[in-house]
């Protein structure tokens, strides 16, 4: 595996940028925004193409690059459910997987420093955000955090993991970069605790100032969706409940876009053509499938995805490729869902 640490002296933040290896897919956690040439570079030294940026949380000490490098790579943003983040083109929950090609994260909820954080776990390692830091934890005061929470999070989720699983905190003030379960659990001060109330007494009397970019961070990380305002785009939105029309009259052709856990859970639109983002342009060279579409049908092509940002990415492409009949969902399916457009189990991926 590719893997690299990296960090923002600023705000003490890590980095983390995956890989199965060379010339291939690649993902990269809580990136930070003054950082994106620097990544930009490194993807073209390593001849990597991102596939997948994911923030562990909505921060409030530094400025997601989750926007700017989907702008300038069209890569997937993702976050949890929970995340108050306007719009992005994955979220995920407790159980999820992340997956690019040769790598997969699995996803655990652990909230408490605030009620959006999650962490991942892959077999020896575990990418903890602010949850878990070494020989400390996530302050548990604002973005509606809880050291109850925490504190479950902790003990009956992280500290259960393999005492060798080598922690990637979110941060660290010290000049420390890495620890391990075993070690946090024999030596983290604020984990020598018999209970959640001894914990959460901890916790509660911090007296902590607010970070000194909180007021300017957090609106800006809740506002990271990609715009849609350009007449290329507005013009070929369809909203909701006019696509369920379409959908009855037989005037489009819906082209979902989500990858097959999300269609497994939320199920599809009723004779959807599934589409992975990731393989767009497969699908639009000469010979795929989506020119086939065009050629053999006078009907329209209806991109969407869960929230309309990949569909909207995808929109572009495809008009850059000279495809002219096209449209997407604004919104996604859950706009869909919410104009009660019908939905059904995918196909069997056997």
């Amino acid at each position: 595996m590719l893997f690299r640490q990296l960090f923002d002296s600023e705000s003490c933040t890590f980095t983390y940028l995956l890989a199965s290896g060379t010339g291939s897919e690649a993902l990269i956690i809580d990136p930070v925004l003054s950082k994106v040439e620097r990544y930009l570079k490194l993807f073209e030294e390593l001849d990597l193409k991102l596939a997948k940026a994911i923030d562990t949380h909505v921060h409030a000490d530094h400025i997601t690059a989750l926007g700017a490098l989907r702008d300038e790579t069209n890569c997937i943003t993702v976050m949890g459910k929970q995340s108050s983040a306007d719009v992005v083109s994955m979220r995920i929950e407790d159980g999820d997987k992340i997956e690019i090609d040769g790598v997969c994260l699995d996803v655990m909820y652990t909230p408490g420093h605030t009620n959006d954080s999650y962490s991942f776990y892959s077999p020896g390692m575990v990418f903890t955000g602010d949850t878990l830091l070494i020989r400390g934890t996530g302050r548990t005061d604002f973005q509606q955090g809880s050291s109850q929470e925490a504190y479950h999070s902790l003990f009956d989720k992280l500290l259960k993991l393999p005492d060798e699983t080598i922690v990637y905190p979110g941060h660290d003030y010290k000049g420390d970069s890495t620890s391990t379960i075993g070690e946090e659990r024999a030596y983290n001060p604020r984990l020598q605790v018999v209970s959640a109330k001894e914990y959460t007494d901890i916790m509660d009397n911090l007296g902590l100032a607010n970070p000194k970019m909180m007021d300017v961070a957090v609106p800006a990380n809740q506002k990271i969706g990609m715009s849609q305002e350009e007449p290329e785009i507005t013009e070929r939105t369809i909203p909701a409940f006019d696509a369920v029309a379409r959908l009855e009259d037989k005037a489009a052709i819906f082209i979902d876009l989500r990858e097959d856990p999300e269609r497994e859970k939320n199920g599809v639109i009723p004779n959807s053509v599934h589409v992975p983002y990731k393989s767009l342009a497969d699908y639009i060279k000469p010979g795929g499938l989506l020119a086939a579409l065009t050629q053999q049908s006078s009907q329209q092509l209806m991109l969407y995805c869960a929230y309309g940002e990949r569909s909207a990415m995808a929109l572009k492409e495809l008009r850059s490729a000279g495809f002219k009949n096209i449209r997407h969902l604004g919104g996604g399916i859950d706009a869909w869902v919410n104009a009660d457009g019908p939905i059904e189990a995918p196909p069997s991926l056997n």
